[in-house]
């Protein structure tokens, strides 16, 4: 093959491979937002507590980075939270205690497959979603242990 041939060919090569490069870097990059909105209450110190805290790993899940404050997505938004959320009131909703959290479960929003559970007594609330059913329940005493230290207000569950 001649100089100029070759030339040519490494260099449509190496045009081929930036642009793979740069595709895989667009892709990574686009991945960093989900697109989950921020709550109202989303600048709370507790809000930015629980989100520099929270694990790179939930439920066997890789954790997303969010750019909206308060937010934090696990897989292909199997586990969502979302800090700064209006505090549920009395409600009639089933309501369970997780390592001395309550958490209210939200059955407008829940279905078979997509629990909505909203922390209870405690301002900012923190709202999970947990879509995939059973294999993501565990990840609740996880994210219990990110808001316990947000002070309980009142309780859903009586204490033992």
């Amino acid at each position: 093959m001649p100089a100029t041939r070759r030339n040519r060919f490494l260099l449509a090569a190496g045009v081929c491979v930036l642009g793979a490069i740069a595709a895989v870097t667009v892709h990574v990059l686009t991945q960093r937002d989900p697109g989950v909105p921020a709550a109202k209450g989303a600048d709370a110190a507790p809000c930015r507590r629980i989100t520099r805290a929270a694990p790179e790993s939930l439920g066997g899940l890789s954790r997303w980075d969010s750019d909206a404050p308060g937010v934090a997505v696990w897989g292909d938004r199997h586990i969502v939270l979302r800090c700064g959320v209006t505090p549920p009131g009395p409600t009639e909703d089933l309501c369970v205690a997780v390592d001395g959290v309550d958490w209210v479960i939200d059955s407008r929003h829940s279905t078979e497959t997509r629990k909505v559970v909203v922390t209870y007594g405690r301002v900012p609330a923190t709202q999970v979603v947990l879509d995939g059913g059973g294999e993501t329940d565990a990840a609740l005493i996880d994210l219990s242990r990110l808001v316990a230290p947000i002070r309980q207000r009142s309780r859903c569950v009586d204490s033992p």
